[in-house]
């Protein structure tokens, strides 16, 4: 998340079953740089970056800030997860005010298919509701992307509405944060 001391930052890696989350390294620039050239991932994120572009503008250690995980699955970066907050002004909210913790996740496309996003946004889902329970989280995904769709449903996402952005309609649902008992 974005504001300091909502998480304890940088985190221990968390393991999920079959794969770590954890803090960026030096080690991950190329998977980054991989992740937004790659023209599979660019079909849900706005279009792929040339990799000179992005060879100049990823710094030495990409995504370190509170939020972001890098999923590796035996010392290998297969995507990441981010946690942030929603922007007020975006269409899609749960509370008037806005601001919602929103998911988010890129995954190489050779990891595509296997449940590694299941279980890496599960444990990252996990994580946030030991930092801040009762905290809803939010998602947004183009209703044409049926990975995206199967994927907010595994988790346990419910729709809140549809609304129409970046050209195209949008899915927007809600998971709900378990608050403690007693």
């Amino acid at each position: 998340m974005t504001e300091p001391g909502t998480f304890a930052w940088p985190p221990a890696p968390a393991g999920a079953e079959r794969l770590v989350l954890r803090e960026s390294e030096a080690r991950d620039r190329a998977a980054f740089i991989e992740l937004f050239a790659s023209p599979e991932v660019g079909t849900s994120i706005g279009g792929a970056r040339p990799r000179d572009e992005l060879a100049r503008a990823v710094p030495e250690v990409p995504g370190r800030r509170p939020g972001l995980f890098v999923v590796d699955l035996g010392g290998s970066v297969i995507g990441m997860i981010t946690l942030d907050r929603r922007d007020a002004e975006r269409p899609g909210h749960v509370r008037p005010e806005g601001g919602e913790a929103e998911l988010g996740y890129l995954f190489l496309p050779e990891a595509w298919g296997r449940g590694y996003a299941v279980e890496a946004c599960a444990a990252a889902l996990d994580r946030f509701a030991d930092a801040l329970p009762g905290e809803p989280v939010v998602l947004s995904t183009q209703t044409a992307n049926a990975r995206a769709m199967r994927l907010a449903a595994k988790l346990g996402f419910t729709e809140v509405e549809r609304f129409e952005e970046y050209g195209a309609e949008q899915w927007f649902g809600v998971w709900p944060s378990v608050a403690p008992s007693g």
